[in-house]
């Protein structure tokens, strides 16, 4: 039986893993434009240069797997294009190729591999007293802010978003204000409409949707809010936002051999994160291992726990959530949370490596 993951984040690599252990026959090979797993959860400290994102993708994944460099160009009837101009046959597909960032121009992603290596070396060049302005109220732009105020003290940092901290309880909002004003943190409620270069192309002039305007050295997108178009250039059933539509099983809706999992898929209630993905990718690897054995698959269904959030290296949030997802009143913060939510960092790594998951369900 030959399996192609394509992908190789968090829900990728934990079905590539849990699949080889479950179903030896299987020749999998796992697809990725670069030889490395990337923590996407500590891309706020490889921009930062206060830690690495990044470990060789073999190190991660069991013995007797494949690996190929490569970008899926398109999805046909059990075989892929890359965009190298070769294909491979497939049997079983596994779709794990995650969200992206579209970054308005004049600014860096954060939330990419390339994007953040290209953020950390613009960064670094700054002198002390520049400005950096991170735009998004999420906890993608919460942490990569209050990681530069951390890591580099001397710059001037501003937090540009609508509300900072949505998904979290009202009391845990103002304890994220408040460590970012620890750390020196500018909080600027607003929406960026656009960024106008500076001359000679360095920094530039911020200017919000009401009106304000401000200099910036270097401004940076920390948004995600998309996905690749691999799903529907291939014509398989996406949602409005571009997401793969799959059924109970995780199953794309179109073609039941391939199986959808992490930010592409279209589960309803679902939100962008490792919570998400790690289940997700070991719960399809699960589902094919039933099928081959002749057993009948059991439909997904996960809950969350809550939220993690650093406030640079000594200093935390872990907000409790509802299984929906929803905040609920209670969290935690200080350092001891900022421990905890390192821990939770390194497990989920050995996670993915290891196919152990079962933590993440509530």
């Amino acid at each position: 039986m030959r399996v192609l993951v394509a992908g190789a984040g968090y829900a990728g690599t934990i079905a590539a893993n849990r699949l080889a252990k479950k179903v030896k026959s299987a020749e999998i090979t796992v697809l990725n434009p670069r030889p490395d797993f990337v923590e996407r959860v500590r891309l706020h400290e490889q921009v930062a240069g206060t830690g690495a994102a990044a470990v060789p993708l073999a190190s991660m994944l069991s013995q007797g797997i494949a690996t190929r460099v490569g970008t899926v160009d398109k999805i046909g009837d059990g075989q892929v294009a890359l965009d190298d101009g070769t294909s491979l046959d497939f049997d079983h597909l596994f779709l794990a190729v995650g969200s992206t960032a579209v970054p308005l121009p004049g600014t860096v992603a954060t939330g990419t591999w390339e994007g953040a290596r290209e953020a950390e070396a613009a960064l670094s060049a700054l002198p002390g007293g520049a400005a950096v302005t991170v735009v998004g109220g999420g906890l993608t732009g919460i942490e990569t802010a209050a990681e530069i105020a951390f890591g580099r003290p001397g710059l001037r940092v501003r937090l540009v978003g609508q509300t900072i901290g949505a998904s979290l309880s009202e009391g845990a909002r103002k304890r994220v204000r408040t460590g970012l004003e620890r750390l020196g943190v500018e909080v600027v409620a607003g929406t960026v409409a656009r960024v106008d270069a500076g001359a000679g192309g360095g920094g530039g002039d911020v200017v919000l949707q009401a009106g304000r305007r401000f200099a910036s050295d270097l401004t940076l997108w920390a948004v995600i809010g998309s996905v690749p178009d691999l799903a529907a250039r291939s014509g398989l059933e996406v949602d409005g936002d571009g997401r793969a539509v799959v059924d109970g099983y995780l199953r794309s809706v179109t073609d039941p051999r391939i199986f959808v999992v992490g930010d592409c898929a279209a589960v309803p209630g679902a939100r962008a994160a490792c919570a998400t993905a790690m289940p997700q990718g070991a719960h399809a690897a699960d589902t094919l291992a039933r099928m081959v054995q002749g057993r009948a698959p059991k439909p997904y269904a996960m809950g969350y726990t809550g939220q993690g959030v650093s406030l640079g290296r000594r200093d935390g949030l872990l907000q409790v959530d509802r299984r929906d997802g929803t905040a609920r009143r209670l969290h935690v913060a200080g350092r001891a949370a900022a421990v905890i939510k390192e821990r939770v960092c390194r497990y989920a790594k050995f996670g993915a490596r290891t196919a152990v998951y079962t933590w993440l369900r509530s």
